[in-house]
C-alpha cells in the first residue's frame, strides 16, 4: 500500500523498536495519555482528494485512516501499547483457523449497528467482501481474489451470484474457505476491504460519497476535491468498539491546498490552524526546517514507515538489461532525497525490503555511493550499444515530486537518456499508473506493508501473473514477470517455517534487483504536524499516519 499507497512489513517486535526510537515528537505521547475532551471540530488539511473512500476500493493510507472512523473490519490493530496488537473489531476475537489454515471462522460482536440503527450482520460482511470482486469496484488489495476458493473467476454480486467460499451459517458467523494455507489471514482482515456493506445502501461505483457507517462517525457531506464532513453516528456504542473513541463532534476534511501552504498554516498556529492536522507528509522543501524546530516538537509527528520509496523501470519498454543497470548506477540518490526533505525523510535504500522486515537481507548490487557511479553507468551504456532513448517518467503533480523528477532527469541526462516528465494529478495518480493502459517507462512509487509480514511487499509488487488479473489495479509498476521470481513467490507461500520463508524472501529481493526492475531510493519516515489544540494523536505504524481514533480538540 502506499502512503499514498500502503503496506507495513516490519516484524511486530522490530516495529516496537522503531516506534520507541523515532515514532513521535516530544509532546505527542503525553497528549495520547491525557484526558480526552468531548466536542469541537477537528480540521484535516489535505493537498488532494482521496482516490477512493469506498472501503473495498481504497488502497491508500490517507483514506484508509479516515475510513477507520467510518467502517469497522473483522479485525483491527490496537496501537495504544508499546507495539501494535491484533484484536477483534467486528469480530469477537482474531478468528479461529482450521487445522491446516485453509478455513477461518469469525463470530461478530452483538450490538453493532449501522447508522440507521439496524444490526450489522455476517451477511453484510459477506456482501461487502463480494462486491470487491466486481469490475466496477476496482483498486483494492488483491488478497480475497488470490485466496478465496473460486475467487479467480468470481465477478461480484451485482449479477445475483454469491461466492460459495464465504459462508454465513447464521447472522453472527462467517466462515472463509481458502485455496491455500494462510497463517496470517486474520491480519489481512484488518484491511478495509474485509468490512461490511449493507446491500440496500450500496450505490456501486459511486459508493465513495455514500459510505454507510458502522463506525463512530458518518458522512454528512462530500464534495469531491473540496470538502468531506463527518459527524457523529448516534448508533455507535463505545461498549462494542475495542479501539475507537467518539470525542470530537465533527471532522472537516478540506482538500486542495498546496502542501507547503498547509505546512506553513499549521506551523504558524493561527486560530483556524490550532485545531487542524495534516494527513499527507510535510513537503520536502519544509521538512528539514520543521523537523529541527524545537518550538514545534510537541506537535510534530515522525512516524517510521517500514517501506520503500522507489523508481520502477518498465521491463516491457526498457528491455535492455544493461540500460536498466546503467539507470541503477546513474541515479543520484543524494539529490533525489533532497527533493523529499533530506535526511529527515529516511535512509538511502539498496533493497526493496526494509531493515527490520522479516526476510530483509542486507546487500547492494549497485553503487555504494549515494551520488551514483557515473563511470560504471556509462560503461554499461556502451555495452548496450550507446542508445539515446527518451523515457517517460510519471510523478505526482506536486512541487516535491517535480523536484524529484528534475533530479532523475538530470541524473539520466549524464548517460545520454532524455526524460520526459509526466506530472499526474495527485488524487488520481495511483489509479492512473496502476491501469495497464497507461504504461510509463519510469514510474515513481512508494510502498508500506499491508500488515506486518513481508508477504505483502514482494509478491504484491512483483508477481507478474497478477498484471493480467488486475489490469485496472496493477501494483507491478515495473511490469516484471520473471519466472524465477514467480517460482519463489509460490515457494514462500507454501513454506510454513518462518526462518526458511524469510530466507526465500531475501533471495527474491536480490533476484528482483538483479533484474534491475526498480531503483530503491529511501527507507521512509513520514512527518506530519498538528495545531496546539489537537490532542490524543498516537502514531499509527500500520498506516504510517497520525491515528485519528482517539483524537480530541482541547478547549
Amino acid at each position: 500500500m502506499t502512503r499514498t499507497r500502503r503496506t507495513v512489513a516490519l516484524s511486530v517486535s522490530a516495529l516496537a523498536v522503531a516506534l520507541g526510537a523515532t515514532a513521535c515528537g516530544g509532546g505527542s505521547a503525553a497528549d495520547a495519555g491525557g484526558s480526552p475532551v468531548k466536542g469541537g471540530t477537528l480540521t484535516i488539511l489535505d493537498n488532494a482528494d482521496y482516490d477512493h473512500l469506498d472501503p473495498q476500493r481504497t488502497y491508500y493510507t490517507q483514506p484508509d485512516s479516515t475510513d477507520e472512523l467510518l467502517v469497522r473490519t473483522l479485525t483491527t490493530w490496537d496501537e495504544t501499547g508499546a507495539r501494535p496488537k491484533l484484536v477483534g473489531d467486528l469480530a469477537t476475537g482474531t478468528g479461529t483457523p482450521g487445522k491446516d489454515d485453509t478455513t477461518w471462522t469469525f463470530h461478530l460482536r452483538p450490538g453493532i449497528k449501522w447508522q440507521d440503527g439496524t444490526d450489522v450482520t455476517a451477511q453484510d460482511v459477506k456482501y461487502g467482501i463480494e462486491r470487491g470482486f466486481s469490475g466496477d469496484i476496482n483498486g483494492g488489495p488483491p488478497y480475497a481474489a488470490q485466496w478465496l476458493v473460486g475467487g479467480g473467476s468470481y465477478k461480484g454480486p451485482y449479477g445475483g451470484k454469491q461466492l460459495a467460499s464465504i459462508r454465513t451459517p447464521d447472522k453472527s458467523t462467517i466462515v472463509f474457505h481458502l485455496s491455500q494455507p494462510v497463517a496470517d489471514f486474520n491480519e489481512a482482515t484488518a484491511m478495509t476491504n474485509w468490512s461490511a456493506v449493507p446491500k440496500a445502501h450500496d450505490t456501486g461505483s459511486t459508493y465513495d460519497t455514500h459510505v454507510w457507517s458502522d463506525g463512530p462517525y458518518m458522512i454528512k457531506s462530500y464534495t469531491h476535491n473540496k470538502e468531506l464532513v463527518l459527524v457523529r453516528n448516534k448508533y455507535w456504542k463505545q461498549s462494542t468498539d475495542p479501539v475507537r473513541e467518539q470525542n470530537v463532534d465533527e471532522f472537516d476534511v478540506k482538500f486542495g491546498q498546496d502542501q507547503s501552504a498547509i505546512d506553513q498554516q499549521i506551523k504558524s498556529d493561527g486560530p483556524a490552524a490550532q485545531t487542524a492536522i495534516m494527513q499527507y507528509p510535510i513537503a520536502g522543501s519544509d521538512l528539514n526546517s520543521i523537523a529541527n524546530d524545537r518550538t514545534l516538537k510537541s506537535r510534530y509527528y515522525k512516524i517510521p514507515a517500514p517501506g520503500i520509496n522507489y523508481l520502477a523501470i518498465n521491463q516491457n519498454t526498457v528491455k535492455n538489461l544493461k540500460v536498466r543497470q546503467a539507470i541503477e548506477y546513474a541515479i543520484d540518490k543524494a539529490t533525489v532525497r533532497g527533493a523529499f526533505g533530506g535526511a529527515a525523510y529516511g535512509e538511502y535504500a539498496s533493497t526493496m525490503l526494509s531493515p527490520g522486515i522479516g526476510g530483509y537481507k542486507k546487500f547492494n548490487l549497485y553503487s555504494t555511493d549515494p551520488a551514483g557511479d557515473l563511470t560504471k553507468a556509462k560503461a554499461l551504456m556502451r555495452q548496450a550499444g550507446n542508445p539515446k532513448p527518451t523515457l517517460s517518467l510519471a510523478v505526482e503533480e506536486s512541487p516535491t515530486q517535480e523536484h524529484f523528477a528534475d533530479a532523475v532527469k538530470t541524473s539520466l541526462a549524464r548517460i545520454g537518456i532524455d526524460v520526459n516528465i509526466v506530472p499526474i494529478q495527485t488524487a488520481n495518480y495511483f489509479s492512473t499508473v496502476d491501469n495497464v493502459k497507461n504504461q510509463y517507462d519510469l514510474t515513481w512509487g512508494d510502498w508500506i506493508a499491508d500488515w506486518p509480514n513481508a508477504s505483502t511487499v514482494l509478491p504484491t509488487l512483483f508477481d507478474g501473473r497478477l498484471i493480467a488479473k488486475n489490469p485496472q489495479a496493477n501494483q507491478d509498476l515495473s511490469y516484471l514477470n520473471d519466472p524465477k521470481v514467480n517460482a519463489m513467490i509460490d515457494k514462500a507461500a507454501k513454506t510454513t517455517d518462518l526462518t526458511r520463508r524469510n530466507a526465500i524472501y531475501g533471495d527474491m529481493d536480490e533476484q528482483i534487483m538483479k533484474d534491475a526492475a526498480v531503483v530503491p531510493l529511501m527507507y521512509m519516515d513520514f512527518s506530519e504536524l498538528a495545531g496546539t489544540k489537537v490532542g490524543g494523536v498516537i502514531p499509527d505504524p500500520i498506516l504510517a499516519e497520525p491515528s485519528l481514533v482517539h483524537v480530541y480538540v482541547k478547549h
